[in-house]
């Protein structure tokens, strides 16, 4: 779980280099192409593809794919905007947002002690946002948006049938969003050719970072299956939160940020009711068994 934050993070790093010089729109799609090809290469080795989809998990699919249409917009629209390290703590209020959902949607219990956990954490969020102070972004909110199809995206994932190959899944949601993406670069380019580069105007350091993104964000999902299917969820989920650490990492050395001590208290109190949601479920979890 360590190794799939770090992915996922170095992902989000490249895709942050690369707003100043290419469209949202661009990164997508060229990452898009890359992660396409590599999981199709990793599915039919996995024999992924042979499993027959019934008409109900084609229709999860559709549901989930479009909720990472959406995360997808949103984290990366404020990745462009915002430092690093505040995207990524605003996310981790994942668990949380997920808890309380499923237990709207769901019907799923939820104790007292986990709603109080839920509350405070979202507490911690606005001291991340801010809203209202001088430190606020407007583009705050569209990484609340990104946890919010995250979320929905989560929840689709708990209907599928146990024997539907996660890579499957992955490499459908993959070539949807890249579809999109070129069909929207496509018109971005048509409009007095704004929105992006010609393929041979894309530099060297530019096509590394491209690289760089698709071989990190493949490796991050890779490992985070591999874990979730071999490791107690009780045990592995809590390694989730060292994404921050690397977040705050690559900003300071990357982009030389580091947040100020109100974000960091909002990102504490974030982190530490997510574990002590994630401790509550797995004691409940045990409880049942």
């Amino acid at each position: 779980m360590m190794v799939s934050m770090a992915g996922f993070t170095l992902n989000d790093t490249c895709i942050k280099l690369l707003s100043g010089s290419l469209g949202l729109a661009q990164v997508v799609f060229l990452r898009g192409l890359l992660v396409s090809v590599l999981l199709y290469i990793v599915g039919r080795r996995l024999a992924a593809f042979s499993h027959r989809l019934s008409r109900r998990d084609l229709r999860i699919i559709a549901v989930r794919t479009l909720a990472e249409l959406g995360a997808t917009y949103f984290f990366l629209t404020a990745l462009f905007h915002m430092p690093l390290p505040n995207v990524t703590a605003i996310l981790q209020a994942l668990p949380l947002s997920v808890a309380l959902a499923a237990a709207l949607v769901f019907k799923e219990s939820l104790g007292w002690r986990r709603l109080s956990a839920i509350a405070v954490g979202f507490a911690g969020v606005m001291l991340i946002v801010q809203p209202g102070g001088e430190g606020f972004s407007v583009y705050a909110l569209y990484a609340l948006a990104a946890v919010g199809c995250v979320t929905m995206r989560d929840l689709a994932a708990r209907r599928l049938s146990p024997e539907v190959p996660s890579v499957a899944v992955a490499f459908i949601t993959a070539t949807s969003i890249t579809f999109v993406a070129g069909l929207i670069l496509a018109f971005e380019m048509g409009e007095a050719g704004a929105g992006g580069k010609p393929l041979s105007e894309i530099s060297w350091p530019e096509t590394r970072l491209i690289l760089g993104a698709a071989l990190s964000v493949l490796a991050g999902y890779l490992a985070s299956v591999m874990c979730m299917r071999v490791g107690e969820i009780g045990v592995v989920a809590p390694f989730r939160y060292t994404g921050l650490l690397w977040a705050l990492v690559l900003g300071w050395a990357v982009f030389d940020y580091w947040p100020d001590g109100m974000e960091l208290t909002g990102a504490t109190i974030v982190v530490a009711m997510g574990l002590f949601t994630l401790y509550r479920e797995s004691r409940l979890r045990r409880g049942a068994a």
